[in-house]
């Protein structure tokens, strides 16, 4: 009966957890397989499979990262360290390894895209899913480019999490590094007034404020401040260029 652990992880996890639980269903149950079959293992389910808003996180993080990282046909090592220095950080070396194992199970996998984001939409409120999408952004620049088929994959997920089309192209910019990236950044134009500098930076500032994802904990939290930073950048440069004091 163990071999039929992936099938019924599986089916329990579509039944009560939609797209995002049949995948994790699967791979627990393959998990739970791999384990039962070496003596005086356990093949129960891990930690990071918490039923908590912090737990919705980081697995649809997880899931998320692996349509990302199959998007072009490769599997860097770049990005795994990425990932894995990420979780290792927020959570320790313990959860940073059961992670990186999901992860392994979960690029062997078909993702649907379209029906996880959609999932993600109703899950998690909009502070979260943006916070999803920079560390996409993040993950694809892990080899020092942005790699288009990964793009591709990332806007469709940003469609599908209900992100505006300003708020991606905003948060897109944080990763290139140009003449307009950080007009971008605060979803504006070379053409605005200082009080419209002014006010695009007050207005983002809050946007992205780490407080608007404490609620995931003090780990998501400080992860959020860079997103907050590079609005500080963008806004610094703009000042020079302008000369507004």
């Amino acid at each position: 009966m163990a071999k039929y652990g992936k099938w019924i992880g599986g089916g329990l996890g579509w039944a009560l957890g939609g797209p995002i639980g049949g995948i994790l269903g699967f791979v627990a149950g393959s998990m739970f397989d791999k384990r039962s079959s070496r003596p005086g293992e356990s093949g129960s389910r891990q930690r990071i499979f918490s039923p908590t808003t912090h737990g919705d996180f980081t697995m649809s993080l997880l899931v998320l990262v692996a349509a990302v990282m199959k998007a072009d046909g490769r599997i860097m090592k770049s990005e795994l360290d990425y990932v894995r220095n990420y979780f290792e950080k927020s959570f320790g070396p313990a959860a940073s390894q059961e992670a990186m194992l999901y992860l392994r199970d979960l690029l062997e996998q078909t993702i649907p895209v379209r029906d996880v984001s959609a999932q993600i939409r109703q899950r998690l409120d909009i502070a979260s899913r943006r916070q999803l999408l920079h560390f996409l952004f993040g993950v694809s620049q892990a080899d020092g480019k942005v790699h288009p088929q990964e793009v591709r994959v990332i806007e469709e997920i940003a469609m599908g999490m209900g992100i505006t089309k300003e708020d991606l192209e905003s948060i897109k910019n944080m990763f290139y590094e140009d003449v307009d990236s950080a007009y971008k950044i605060l979803e504006i134009d070379k053409s605005s007034s200082d009080d419209e500098i002014k006010k695009a930076y007050r207005r983002m500032a809050n946007k992205y404020h780490p407080d608007k994802v404490a609620y995931l904990g003090d780990d998501i939290r400080k992860a959020a401040g860079e997103k907050f930073r590079k609005v500080k950048d963008a806004y610094d440069k703009i000042k020079k260029e302008h000369g507004i004091r």
